[in-house]
Formats: C-alpha cells, structure tokens, sequence
C-alpha cells in the first residue's frame, strides 16, 4: 500500500467552502457527513453520517472517507447507481477504483491545486500528496461541474458541454 493509501489517524477532513461555491448548487442530501461535527455542507437539505445501507434521495454530495486501498468503491458504486450527485475523491487516476468510477462519471473535473482541506477545529490542513477530483452523476451534476470549470475556472474539466437552454 503507498504511504497516500495508508489509514491516517483521522478520516476527518472537510471540504472547503471555495469548492461549494465555485460548483453553485443546493444539495439535497449529505451521504457521508461526519457524526461528530458541527458544520455541515453549506447547501445540504439533509445529512446522513453514515448511509450506505440506507436509500438517498435527490441530489446529493460525497466526500466519503477515504480510508485505505479501495474503500472509495462502494461509495462510489452506490453514488452511479443513484445517478444524481457529486463525489470528491483523491486523485489516484491508476488505480482500478479511478478507472472504474471515470468510466461510469457523466463528467469530470481535477480540481486545479492541492486542496487543502479542513480540520474539526476549523483550520485549513496541510497540502495532501495527491489532487482531488470530483465525479459527476446527472444532468444536475454534468452543470455543476462545468460552472465550476468555465465561470469560477476550479480546474480542468472533462465532459460535455451542457446545453443552455433558452429562456
């Protein structure tokens, strides 16, 4: 297992608030929000702290832990099978989960620089070893992504061109 793969003492860490408004949606749904923390995601509807087993609804956000080798699967797994969301995920684009979960994303974006995420106290962490990317799962998420890529410029973005519709 590499040293970036390996479990660290805290799979607490939270998104920054830049990737929320850069990405410029409402979520209806939390997955994977952490049990013992008072913040939440700034447009989350609801939270789960832990839902796998559970049924989610609308629109949702992942940032699941992390975790060791392959524990982003199942996550991941579920977040297509919904077909309505958007999961930030490590940078790891050699591994099998990467591969899968690119394959089965609507779209893409690597997320320009490392971010840096959260701590529970509230203060920015140190930059990672790896990029982060987020997956797209929907229309809803394809637009999101693409906001976050053409008008707020968060990173690179691999998918297709939403369709403006007139108004």
């Amino acid at each position: 297992m590499s040293h970036w793969e390996t479990k660290g003492a805290s799979d607490e860490w939270y998104t920054p608030k830049f990737i929320f408004d850069a990405l410029n949606v409402s979520f209806d749904l939390d997955v994977a929000h952490p049990a013992d923390c008072n913040t939440h995601v700034p447009a989350a509807d609801k939270i789960y702290t832990s839902s796998l087993e559970r049924d989610w609804h609308g629109f949702v956000w992942m940032n699941p832990p992390f975790g060791g080798r392959n524990s982003l699967k199942p996550w991941l797994d579920k977040l297509f099978t919904h077909g309505n969301g958007i999961a930030l995920t490590p940078d790891r684009t050699s591994a099998p989960w990467w591969q899968e979960a690119a394959a089965k994303a609507d779209a893409v974006l690597f997320i320009a620089g490392k971010v840096r995420f959260i701590r529970p106290d509230g203060s920015e962490g140190k930059s990672p070893s790896n990029g982060t990317t987020l997956f797209a799962a929907g229309k809803q998420a394809v637009e999101a992504l693409h906001h976050a890529h053409s008008i707020n410029r968060l990173g690179y973005y691999a998918g297709t061109i939403p369709e403006r519709t007139a108004a």
